[in-house]
């Protein structure tokens, strides 16, 4: 909102030398945030000047220009630059004639730009100076031909200073306004804000007009068979008519300079006065041209696929929320965000219809996002907009147009009001200081509460507030204790760190989760944060279900060898009722899409080396359940038990992932070290930092998935133990290591998500390299795995026996497998166990493939035998051989 200093000032008493700076400080301290100040950037001399004579003179390339002789002092004055009385201008303008009163920009001025002004030979003269146009003086967008101060109606002496004469001297500090305050949305409420801010007396513009009652009343019907929450789409609508306006009225100067500074540009009077009202008050308005009117005004929602072209000529397909205003020939205005071209203000209207109402922020918000049609308007009715000031704003608005457009005020018009009557609210004595922490007297929170409107009714000590019209906001003693403490001044509550009771911390959940993400970010990785909203294509690419958990009671082995379990299927989406972007409106399933988009911005942006991960939620519904069915109950009551389960029940689950994209290289090159690019081994790297954060054991098996590369994707199992079983932890490598149960207790395992490369076609789609690490970890199936004990394998003394072995088995069967029944079969005696080798050629057979694991033997308090070494590698063949019918190589 941009408030020009000039308005602000009629409203409340500006001390002398006041500064936007000092506005801006005054409005932050009752918690305005200050945005920007603005101005129109001129500086003088520039003065009104009369055209006494002019010659055109036509150039070699066609065009004529205008030699004229512009008098710019009284008399024999000298000129505001020093100059003579009479200064020759060269203009290209034709829009004017002899006897004209023009504003003359003089050498030493500068217009917006900056374009300073100064005296220079062109076309054979000497021009001493410039004839402005209303673009060139920052007042609008009209360029055709100069501005001619009688357009403004303005017949000032030659040689005044036309920068105060045109509001060129106003400056505006422009707020930021929060969605609850929709009354600062007016120079109104801003006026009333800097009272409390600063003490000074307010006088309310609303109390200003003298509202006149309609005589005969203008037909118009509220039919709103559709209502948003229990409430009618216009709670209000006033009408008023004034005959006999002038079209060719021009626009005052003061009012153009001070809708440029709000950011409006002028369009017509009729028009620029109901902006001017809307802007002063707070109160949108609109103006139909009463001759194209047919019938009385009806108030309703549309029919489904029903047609209207706004303002914009642009015809569009109306949903069944929106509310219409129209007459008996159809729609005439889409409710509180723009009018129908049918019915507009043009330069022929002489009779104008003024609606002022009040509409219902919900239905209003949904319109404008649906039609993409944001306006000041529909801005305001979505914050809400005081609905006792709509008779005020309408009346405003005629007494302008009968002062400034020569019209005349009609006795035909209407009021219908059914808005709400704000309700009074108990504020308990002592509930503002307990609730606040600081001791205010009861005088503080009276005067405070009054400040801002309310009207008090003490009881027993006890305040009965009833909050005033404009602030909705007001709801409840909670909302009042907050008003209290920020008119009074939040400077005046001291600020205490307070101390935590003893025995709390961070909870599992949140340890674990700051455990990875320092885990990450320690190994390079960036975290960001994505919306999450995605296409449907991007769901249907990376939202897919995980296989299946392998039966309770089967082994370790078991488990690992049922490669691969199942074929991922894409699964249900959540599609947002009133997205944001209407080409994201899904809910993710997936964490990839997101960070894909990111990846893909930095590199554009030159940084072609991304690491980077999230964590978050993603949204997976089952398949034919119906979500959010459930109702709370009425009022404040708690919910039962049963209603309370009803809810949660009715919302999508939304388990924790991690999200995990590096692209470009891992290393970058450098002298002695070449450059080693992000692949497959860079996703499980990560799968493994998290696996070593959390403690949980992530087995990577060969996978699946639509959205990836084969033979480079790995879907991720953690193992869920029955019972606590002690074990040796051997670490993780490229192909992960194995487990050597003490026990073999009944487990199964359950999938928790991919990793590998992305398919490049998928890659291609987002613009990245062929090769993308991604990886996806469900990290509530982790942490509910992780015990939150720190296991420590000691570190043994003895010497350690180190053995190869070389097993041939079937190209069919997953080396982890293997990997883990050998150390099964070996026993306690195997420390260690890494796959060195994967030989697949002369020597063995087709069909078959050679692994070589290095085995490494330690006994605990003892130096192990090379025999008993032997052993426990020959007990893991002989198992291996058992489970797959591995062979030893020769």
């Amino acid at each position: 909102m941009r408030v020009p200093l000039s308005w602000l000032g009629e409203f409340v008493d500006l001390a002398p030398g006041t500064t936007p700076e000092d506005v801006h400080a005054a409005l932050v301290s009752v918690g305005l945030e200050e945005e920007d100040i603005h101005r129109f950037d001129v500086s003088g001399p520039i003065v009104v000047g009369e055209v006494l004579d002019f010659v055109g003179e036509e150039q070699t390339n066609g065009k004529t220009i205008n030699w004229c002789q512009v008098r710019v002092a009284p008399g024999d004055e000298l000129a505001a630059d020093g100059g003579p009385a009479i200064h020759g201008i060269i203009c290209g303008a034709h829009n004017f004639a002899v006897g004209d009163k023009v504003v003359v920009t003089l050498p030493g001025a500068s217009l917006p730009g900056p374009f300073p002004i100064a005296a220079r030979k062109t076309y054979g003269h000497v021009s001493d100076g410039m004839i402005a146009s209303a673009r060139e003086l920052g007042l609008g967008d009209e360029h055709d031909g100069i501005l001619l101060l009688a357009s403004l109606g303005i017949d000032a002496p030659v040689g005044t200073d036309a920068i105060p004469l045109l509001g060129l001297d106003d400056s505006a500090v422009e707020i930021n306004v929060t969605p609850d305050r929709g009354y600062a949305f007016s120079i109104r409420g801003v006026a009333r804000e800097y009272s409390h801010a600063t003490g000074v007396p307010f006088r309310d513009p609303a109390l200003a007009p003298t509202v006149v009652a309609p005589v005969t009343r203008f037909p118009v019907t509220v039919d709103d068979q559709a209502p948003i929450r229990d409430r009618t789409g216009a709670s209000v609508f006033v009408t008023r008519v004034v005959r006999g306006v002038d079209p060719t009225r021009p626009t005052p100067a003061w009012m153009i300079a001070r809708l440029g500074l709000v950011g409006i540009r002028s369009i017509s009077l009729v028009v620029d006065v109901t902006n001017y009202v809307m802007f002063e008050l707070g109160q949108p308005l609109h103006g139909y041209d009463l001759d194209k009117l047919t019938g009385g005004i009806i108030v309703r929602r549309a029919t489904a696929g029903e047609k209207f072209t706004t303002l914009d000529a642009v015809t569009r397909t109306l949903d069944v929320e929106d509310l219409l205003i129209t007459d008996e020939s159809g729609p005439i205005g889409l409710a509180g965000v723009m009018g129908g071209a049918s019915t507009e203000i043009s330069a022929q209207t002489v009779n104008v219809l003024v609606e002022a109402a009040n509409f219902d922020p919900v239905s209003i918000a949904r319109s404008a996002r649906r039609h993409k049609l944001p306006s000041e308007a529909s801005k305001r009715f979505e914050r809400g907009v005081d609905p006792r000031v709509a008779a005020v704003a309408a009346e405003r608005v005629v007494q302008l147009l009968v002062d400034l457009a020569g019209g005349v005020a009609d006795d035909l018009g209407s009021v219908y009001d059914e808005a709400p009557v704000p309700q009074p609210i108990l504020l308990p004595t002592g509930f503002v200081s307990g609730l606040i922490g600081l001791a205010y007297t009861g005088d503080e929170v009276r005067d405070a509460l009054v400040d801002v409107g309310a009207s008090l009714i003490e009881s027993d000590g006890d305040l009965q507030v009833t909050p005033p019209s404009w602030r909705p906001d007001l709801t409840d003693k909670w909302t009042l204790a907050e008003e209290v403490a920020r008119i009074v001044g939040y400077d005046r509550i001291p600020s205490v760190l307070p101390v935590a009771p003893p025995g709390r911390g961070l909870t599992r959940m949140q340890t674990l989760r700051r455990t990875v993400a320092q885990t990450l970010a320690a190994t390079g990785h960036t975290e960001v944060l994505t919306y999450p909203f995605v296409s449907e294509r991007a769901n249907n690419a990376f939202g897919v279900t995980v296989s299946p958990a392998v039966s309770a009671g089967a082994s370790t082995a078991d488990a690992a060898s049922a490669v691969p379990t199942s074929v991922p299927m894409s699964v249900p989406q959540i599609k947002v009722a009133n997205p944001l972007d209407s080409e994201a409106p899904f809910l993710r399933t997936s964490m990839l899409p997101g960070l894909l988009q990111i990846a893909h911005r930095n590199r554009s942006r030159g940084l072609v080396d991304v690491a980077i991960y999230e964590q978050g939620l993603v949204f997976r519904p089952e398949t034919g359940v119906t979500y959010g069915m459930a109702v709370l109950p009425a009022g404040a009551a708690r919910p039962s038990a049963e209603a309370e389960a009803a809810l949660n029940a009715g919302i999508v689950p939304q388990p924790l992932m991690v999200g995990i994209v590096s692209v470009g290289n891992d290393v970058r090159h450098q002298p002695g070290q070449p450059a080693v690019g992000a692949g497959w081994q860079s996703a499980l790297a990560a799968v493994q930092q998290v696996a070593l954060a959390t403690g949980v054991r992530i087995e990577v098996r060969q996978g699946q998935h639509p959205a990836m590369h084969p033979g480079r994707t790995a879907e991720l199992f953690v193992t869920v133990q029955a019972s606590p079983v002690s074990a040796s932890t051997v670490p993780v490598s490229t192909v992960p290591a194995a487990t050597v149960p003490a026990s073999t207790e009944p487990v199964s395992t359950v999938s928790v998500g991919f990793a590998g490369e992305l398919l490049p076609t998928v890659a291609d789609d987002y613009d990245l390299p062929a090769v993308v690490a991604v990886a996806e970890i469900n990290l509530g199936l982790v942490f509910a795995q992780a015990d939150g004990d720190v296991t420590v394998t000691p570190i043994r003394t003895m010497p350690a026996a180190t053995q190869d072995l070389s097993l041939v088995v079937s190209v069919s069967v997953p080396a982890a497998a293997l990997c883990a029944v050998v150390a099964e079969g070996a026993g306690d005696l195997l420390e260690s166990i890494d796959l060195v080798d994967d030989y697949r050629g002369a020597g063995v057979e087709s069909g078959q493939k050679s692994l070589t694991f290095g085995l490494r033997f330690r006994g605990e308090g003892r130096t192990l035998t090379a025999a008993e070494a032997s052993a426990a590698r020959l007990s893991g063949v002989a198992l291996a051989a058992d489970r797959f019918g591995a062979a030893l190589r020769e």
